[in-house]
């Protein structure tokens, strides 16, 4: 049974129940409500687009559908990240205007899952407004609007199940509304609102019926900011860690406490300047205690650390050897997370060696070019090369990073063979490609274009 039938089967029992007088005022109470989704609904679906993406992943174009919030009547939108990541082209449609428009990303934000798009309009268009994702509480009624499966302004009718929820998502430092409103395919980055007609969130992903995720406005916003501004700069220490269970606690004679664990410390990071070590138990940051029993806990902190300007000094509270010590920390930048991509004509793709991305693998190094992907049946897979590789040189050229690599990829002979270094764990291999084989291998791997929604 539906939410919204559920409240009328309510309503009819109390009518049953109640009073004439009693019962009246019941029945007027759920026009008023009725009324108001109604009038809410019709002011704030002018405001929310559709979103049409190609988008490449590996060597395969797909088509994604979206949702989108216009935030300025110049054009501005806000989606999310995950509907036009890697897009090579954005439309956006308008409700009630025929056309659609090409769509500039200004930016993205992995962490958040926001993105910020641009489009170029004839005359203004209608903006919405936006409300106080802190004022929401739970139980509150909300309406979550979008295009789920291409439905376009479809309107579904929930309250808030959850605030402060932490996903266990890569990469995601975001703490969620959750609200039983809809949220299905087609729907991410179209709005949540209040029954003021207040947008307080951007609806993110849906996890089964009546459980979806939403970013909170204040979130989106800042974000959308920043990338005005010219970039998003968040704080980092130079850290990895993991909880500080109970059974850890006990090991560690230290029961009472709560905290993590830090298992590395990257070199001339803010956590190394600052004197932190492996193995110290963080239970206090800035003021602020620390906890974390389970992996997804752990948002938290990095969410604290991230809040920070750079720059910013801190004190830290860690345990070492049993014993506290207050240590003062300088908040760094943190360093890009999603790492740039090139493509080569040879039928594979490598990224730049972010410090994540040298983290996430255990390279021995941070030079060279990772090998993200490599196409089936192509010169680059023939000759034997694998994702995970690590370019070191092309022909007699170095690569020590993603602009050698193209650098060097450009310089070559375009029938000639092409000796590949790689470093592939602790050793050295050495890959000869044949790239007049290209040209044959993306005709053979060639893909049709497959349409998803988001």
């Amino acid at each position: 049974m539906t939410f919204q039938r559920q409240c009328l089967a309510i309503g009819v029992a109390l009518a049953c129940t109640l009073p004439a007088g009693a019962a009246e005022e019941q029945a007027a109470a759920y026009d008023a409500l009725q009324e108001r989704i109604i009038e809410v609904s019709q002011r704030v679906k002018p405001s929310v687009v559709h979103i049409d993406a190609i988008v490449k992943v590996n060597d395969r174009r797909n088509q994604v559908e979206g949702s989108g919030v216009i935030a300025s009547a110049e054009g501005l939108i806000l989606t999310n990240h995950h509907v036009v990541e890697k897009a090579q082209k954005v439309e956006v449609t308008v409700p009630g205007r025929k056309q659609k428009y090409s769509a500039q990303i200004l930016g993205t934000d992995k962490q958040t899952d926001i993105a910020v798009l641009k489009i170029e309009p004839e005359g203004e268009l209608i903006p919405a407004t936006f409300g106080d994702a802190s004022q929401l509480h739970v139980g509150q009624w909300v309406l979550a609007i979008g295009n789920p499966y291409g439905l376009d302004g479809t309107v579904s009718f929930g309250i808030v199940s959850a605030k402060g929820r932490n996903l266990e998502v890569r990469d995601l430092i975001n703490d969620f509304i959750q609200t039983d409103a809809m949220i299905d395919r087609g729907s991410s980055g179209g709005p949540l609102i209040d029954l003021e007609g207040n947008v307080v969130g951007i609806n993110s992903r849906g996890q089964g019926r009546g459980i979806g995720f939403t970013i909170p406005i204040d979130t989106a916003l800042d974000v959308m900011r920043q990338i005005e501004e010219g970039g998003i700069a968040r704080g980092w220490l130079g850290v990895t860690m993991q909880p500080l269970d109970r059974d850890l606690a006990n090991y560690f004679e230290i029961p009472n406490e709560t905290g993590v664990i830090v298992n590395s410390v990257s070199k001339k990071s803010p956590a190394e300047r600052g004197g932190l070590r492996t193995g110290d138990v963080v239970t206090a940051f800035d003021g602020v205690r620390v906890e974390a029993e389970k992996e997804e806990d752990l948002g938290d902190f990095q969410r604290l650390v991230a809040q920070k300007q750079p720059g910013t000094q801190v004190e830290v509270a860690v345990l070492r050897d049993g014993k506290q010590r207050t240590l003062k920390l300088e908040i760094g930048t943190q360093p890009k997370v999603e790492p740039s991509e090139e493509e080569s004509d040879m039928g594979f793709h490598v990224q730049e060696i972010t410090e994540k991305l040298y983290r996430t693998h255990r390279l021995n190094s941070k030079v060279g070019a990772y090998v993200s992907f490599v196409a089936r049946g192509s010169p680059a897979a023939e000759a034997g090369l694998v994702p995970g590789d690590v370019v070191q040189s092309i022909g007699k050229k170095a690569v020590k990073d993603l602009k050698s690599f193209l650098d060097a990829i450009g310089s070559v002979d375009e029938n000639a063979r092409v000796l590949i270094t790689t470093r592939r764990g602790d050793e050295t291999k050495y890959v000869l490609v044949k790239r007049d084989q290209a040209e044959e291998s993306e005709a053979a791997n060639a893909a049709p274009t497959s349409d998803v929604q988001d």
